[in-house]
């Protein structure tokens, strides 16, 4: 895999069972660029570590007035140079390519798997992981990745250097032999404490990111209340605790680095002393003396990547254990099952109903259903559980049990423990996931707008039975569109050809909804799911929009989760969900007449204004059953 070849067509499914784990299958799924670095790397540490004895030839040479055997070394020197360079030359390019590709392939699986989880995500973690994770740690999980091959070259080069100048120089040798793997050794018992402190770097670092990510996102709201210094002071705090955590693992890190040049001098001092005194005694030559000062001189180099390959896995085993974490979430254990099957689920046959098991809530195929909650958070998560992904909560087992009788018949899942939404009698969760959002596509209540001109809005996956211009007029979007043609710059006449700015910021909530409606619309699914499609809208644009779509989607299963009378008035049938199961089903008019519940939700009356609508409506039924027997 080259850079030019990115992205990857398919980045593989990952071993997300642990932080190692993760960077094993990474390593695994590059040993081509690893087996390319590593060979770049042998050739330009041999050339390294032969550099020494090439020089030690050459004193002899000197020495002992050979100028033929001079020109020889010469000519090796140059060999080993030009070793030296393309191999050093090489080596960085495969390594910066192992790094780069490491990392495009962690955010590719990452960028699959938010996509996957969609919102569900930021509930299972922290946005301001979330952040760290796609940004700061696929770097550091590609720098180890591409460190290990450089390591083992520069093993490769230390082991040679011993094993020759034990051949070379008995003496020496074996000296050097005994000292470097003390040399690369020394640090090992100060690792744990450097990468524990370099956790909680990350920890407090990933903490400040987070809240400096929600000060961002409520910066409007902060500049209403006030509260801009207030988490100034916090985001303050923060950063210095990062700041402090930094500083303490960076000492660990100096310490280890101090060692590193201590004992290598050491050592050098120790081979130039006792080289001496060989020397002296005859019982080597000046050339063996000089070859060996230059071998432990030179092993230096190679010995900093012992260092590296240290500090990269202390830094990246974190961000491989975070990232495995995020990439170990599925939407549900069914879709994780659905995984390890080799047979695909067969999506249902057009015009099934929708039925969720777990609530009992059945929408009909081809008809407009309302839903009531009374607690909008549960409106929310069954948007989302209608879509294919679970509810956060847990269900008890009465309610499943009931939920399974009232089951319609021809299901076939199983409503035991955490039943799944069925569409025609299949689970959503078992199917693949682009087949299940093209069945179903949920818009939850803060949907987002892309930056981009309107035209590249609408340009989504879609049936191709709903034009853009007819979704944006059951939405009704034409003061929209006014809007956005006026803010255009000169020469755009087209109104599709205006550009939307970040997240539709400079449109209005009630603009940006309408907007986010048209474009659900356009994908014209087989079911529709809308959670407060409206809810920013006034009551006049809000009873438009209602007949809008019931017209356009007449045919189709639409599902609108909402608590406004005017677009429940619209719907075929009318569902109340009360304590996490159906209370009632019937249309708005028969609802708010006979159902105290539904009324209290729809119209928020207090506890007394119920009572008293109660006396109200039984005085009303008297009187009517009064003239019926009259009559």
């Amino acid at each position: 895999m080259q850079i030019s070849d990115l992205p990857y067509p398919d980045p593989g499914v990952p071993d997300a069972r642990s932080g190692p784990r993760f960077l094993l299958w990474l390593g695994r799924g590059q040993l081509g660029g690893q087996l390319k670095s590593l060979c770049w790397g042998m050739l330009h540490f041999t050339g390294v570590a032969a550099l020494p004895y090439a020089v030690g030839l050459g004193v002899d040479a000197v020495v002992d007035h050979e100028p033929n055997r001079l020109l020889l070394v010469g000519a090796l020197l140059l060999a080993i140079g030009v070793a030296i360079s393309v191999g050093d030359a090489m080596l960085h390019r495969t390594a910066v390519t192992n790094w780069i590709t490491a990392a495009a392939r962690v955010q590719q699986l990452l960028a699959r798997k938010t996509a996957e989880l969609g919102s569900a995500l930021t509930r299972r973690v922290a946005a301001g992981e979330v952040v760290a994770v796609s940004t700061g740690d696929v770097e550091k999980i590609g720098w180890f990745v591409e460190a290990v091959s450089r390591f083992l070259a520069a093993l490769f080069s230390v082991v040679l250097v011993c094993v020759g100048l034990l051949f070379f120089a008995p003496e020496l040798g074996a000296v050097v032999a005994i000292g470097v793997p003390l040399i690369a050794l020394a640090p090992l018992p100060l690792l744990p404490r450097a990468t524990r402190r370099a956790d909680v770097q990350r920890e407090k670092a990933g903490k400040a990111t987070e809240l400096a990510s929600d000060t961002v996102a409520g910066l409007r709201v902060l500049r209403g209340i006030g509260g801009e210094e207030l988490f100034l002071g916090r985001y303050r705090e923060a950063s210095q605790e990062v700041r402090k955590a930094a500083v303490r693992s960076a000492r660990m890190w100096a310490l280890i680095s101090a060692i590193q040049v201590v004992l290598p001098g050491a050592l050098m001092i120790t081979v130039v002393w006792y080289g001496a005194t060989l020397v002296s005694d005859g019982r080597i030559a000046v050339g063996e003396l000089v070859a060996a000062f230059s071998a432990v001189a030179t092993l230096l180099y190679p010995l900093r990547h012992f260092q590296e390959i240290a500090m990269a896995y202390s830094f990246s085993r974190p961000s491989a254990k975070r990232a495995a974490r995020v990439l170990s979430l599925n939407r549900t254990d069914a879709a994780a099952e659905r995984t390890a099957r080799t047979e695909p689920v067969r999506a249902p046959a057009p015009g099934g109903d929708l039925y969720d098991p777990r609530t009992g809530l059945l929408a009909p195929a081809g008809r407009f259903t309302a839903v009531v909650c009374g607690d909008p958070d549960l409106a929310g998560r069954l948007a989302e559980r209608l879509g294919g992904h679970p509810m956060d909560e847990a269900a008890t087992s009465d309610a499943d049990a009931e939920a399974g009788a009232k089951a319609p018949a021809g299901t076939t899942a199983d409503t035991a423990g955490a039943p799944s939404v069925l569409l025609g009698g299949v689970a959503l969760d078992e199917l693949d996931l682009d087949t299940a959002r093209t069945l179903v596509l949920v818009q939850d209540k803060d949907p987002v707008l892309l930056s981009g001109t309107l035209r590249e809005l609408f340009d989504v996956p879609a049936s191709g039975a709903v034009e853009s211009a007819a979704a944006l007029d059951a939405a009704q979007c034409a003061d929209v569109l006014d809007a956005l043609l006026q803010s255009a710059p000169d020469g755009v006449e087209d109104p599709m050809d205006a550009r939307i700015t970040e997240r539709g910021r400079s449109l209005s909530g009630g603009q940006r909804q309408r907007l986010a409606l048209a474009r659900s619309l356009v994908t014209d699914p087989e079911v529709l799911v809308l959670d407060e499609p409206t809810s920013a809208v006034d009551s006049h644009t809000e009873a438009r929009i209602a007949d809008g779509v019931a017209a356009l989607r007449a045919g189709r299963t639409t599902v609108v989760l909402a608590s406004s009378p005017l677009l429940l008035d619209r719907a075929d049938r009318v569902v109340l969900i009360d304590e996490g199961t159906v209370a009632a089903v019937g249309t708005h008019r028969d609802l708010l007449r006979s159902e105290p519940r539904y009324r209290a939700v729809v119209t928020r009356e207090t506890d007394e204004e119920q009572r008293l609508g109660g006396l109200e409506l039984t005085e009303l039924e008297e009187a009517l059953t009064e003239i019926e027997e009259s009559a």
